[in-house]
């Protein structure tokens, strides 16, 4: 079972991310930042279409989420200390990219792009404990683990509750998904001040209080 305390951070993230991910959705009229499986699936219908800009907003969604990927895992092995802060600062730094693109008058399109680098820079922020995938954006392994170990559960080959904790993963991201669209109702592309004052929150909770 995965220890309360990092659950409890985990699924906070994993609300977060629902939050922006709700967001960058409605903007983008069905584009994901943090679903690449979604966005891989409308890369081939836009391919098969002809269609430039549906072609090309999937594939530059999908090599962002890949870079943010790969720089957030480099810098959360970085230090075992500092790694951890400095990706969620780079998480931070993505998100205010995304405002000030916004705030400049740039398409929504076009700033709501950062936010699929700081996707994939947020899923290497928390390593597995336990069971549990903490802090991810996207839950479809999730969801097939949940139902994976209430079968192992139902066996006798797995703790009898672990299975809830693969639920309660998902119910934080559905929470999110859904406090980001009703702020984007209220606030509109405004609303993603809220996940990135909570993301710096986190990175200074890192800092200050995460035990060395």
């Amino acid at each position: 079972m995965t220890p309360a305390r990092t659950l409890s951070l985990g699924l906070l993230l994993t609300g977060l991310a629902g939050f922006v991910d709700a967001v960058g959705f409605i903007v983008l009229g069905g584009y994901y930042t943090s679903f690449m499986s979604g966005n891989t699936t409308q890369l081939g219908a836009g391919a098969a279409s002809g269609m430039g800009w549906a072609l090309a907003l999937p594939a530059a969604l999908i090599v962002l989420f890949f870079i943010g990927s790969f720089m957030g895992t480099l810098i959360a092995q970085s230090s075992s200390r500092w790694g951890q802060a400095a990706t969620l600062g780079l998480v931070v730094l993505t998100i205010g990219l995304s405002l000030l693109l916004h705030f400049s008058g740039y398409p929504a399109a076009q700033a709501m792009l950062p936010l699929a680098l700081a996707a994939g820079t947020q899923n290497a922020v928390l390593q597995p404990i336990g069971a549990a995938r903490l802090g991810t954006t996207f839950v479809t392994g999730t969801l097939f683990a949940a139902g994976q170990d209430l079968a192992r559960a139902t066996a006798g080959k797995a703790p009898p509750w672990r299975w809830l904790q693969h639920v309660m993963v998902w119910a934080a991201l559905c929470a999110g998904a859904l406090l980001g669209a009703l702020a984007f109702g209220w606030w509109s592309t405004d609303a993603l001040l809220v996940p990135g004052i909570a993301y710096l929150a986190c990175m200074l909770w890192f800092v200050v209080v995460r035990p060395r």
